[in-house]
């Protein structure tokens, strides 16, 4: 930890407290991150986060999308306040939500009524006042990753242009059915659901934009592991009431699809060198849960709720 305490220490001086050493750091503690430095700072008086991006993000990261997004997640009442940041590099200092336990797969399977709190926590955020910036779309992310890996020269688990050819049904059905597009986190891992027992805090906005309200729900489903009462249990919270055929069947369709563009991004951070965690592994493997969702004798009764 010592060894990025000056990192922290010159982020932390752009509040003047700090600068004028009127708030000394007592405490830090490296938080979770697949990408950056996340560290837990306490003072005495205050306890708060500061974000450190990792090298390379800034390849796929616009970072002045992302501050705007998570002022307005902020004021929207969903997510951490937001301290000091700099829309360049990219570093954050917020507020830390305290008291409040980081959401893994365990927890939100564990934790009574946590996948209603996360659909509610959603529905706030998809029904935020103000517009995200950036577009989230899903094939042209999915286009644009795979130019990122051709520039790199890396290789792609066999047979994935074939399943991006097959999924040319879902694509018309989704551009024929259009949703409303709303405020989207986008990258709902379990990590960045924040549970105090009665609320729940999205944080990390990196890849936000406007989006299917969908997508999150579906991405959440895959990252937390949710059994099909759980999927239920948070699109009841959502809606109010029990999820209609197309929105289940969109929610479903894009349990896939995340898993599909997901899969290019763990192949972005093998090819980067990311020592995180096994990203080949992590790439394949979602692949392969794509492949099998989609090869379900439901997957197509989904798509037919989708086009009505």
């Amino acid at each position: 930890m010592q060894e990025h305490r000056a990192i922290i220490q010159a982020a932390l001086n752009n509040l003047p407290r700090f600068a004028s050493g009127e708030a000394k750091i007592i405490a830090v503690t490296r938080l979770g991150g697949l990408t950056n430095l996340v560290f837990r700072v306490e003072t005495g008086t205050e306890k708060l986060v500061v974000r450190v991006p990792g090298a390379g993000t800034e390849a796929y990261i616009d970072r002045k999308v992302e501050l705007h997004n998570a002022q307005v997640a902020a004021r929207a009442g969903v997510s951490a306040e937001i301290l000091w940041a700099d829309g360049e590099s990219g570093v954050m200092i917020s507020r830390l939500v305290d008291p409040a336990v980081t959401m893994t797969p365990s927890l939100f399977a564990s934790r009574e009524g946590a996948a209603a709190r996360a659909g509610i926590a959603l529905k706030a955020l998809h029904s935020a006042p103000e517009p995200f910036d950036f577009r989230f779309e899903l094939f042209a992310m999915i286009d644009g990753y795979l130019a990122v890996l051709r520039e790199k020269g890396a290789a792609l688990p066999e047979g994935y242009y074939d399943v991006v050819a097959a999924c040319g049904p879902v694509k018309a059905a989704l551009e024929a059915n259009p949703a409303a597009l709303a405020p989207c986190h986008c990258d709902p891992l379990c990590e960045n659901f924040l549970d105090d027992g009665t609320r729940m805090w999205i944080i990390d906005w990196e890849y936000s934009g406007m989006n299917d309200p969908m997508w999150d729900l579906g991405d959440l489903s895959v990252e937390a592991g949710f059994s099909e009462a759980q999927d239920h249990e948070m699109l009841a919270a959502y809606f109010g009431k029990a999820p209609d055929a197309a929105d289940f069947g969109r929610m479903v369709i894009y349990k896939a699809m995340c898993d599909l563009l997901w899969t290019l991004w763990g192949l972005i951070q093998h090819a980067e060198g990311n020592p995180a965690e096994d990203f080949w592994a992590y790439a394949t493997g979602r692949f392969e849960r794509c492949k099998a969702l989609m090869n379900t004798s439901g997957f197509a009764s989904h798509l037919r709720a989708i086009s009505g």
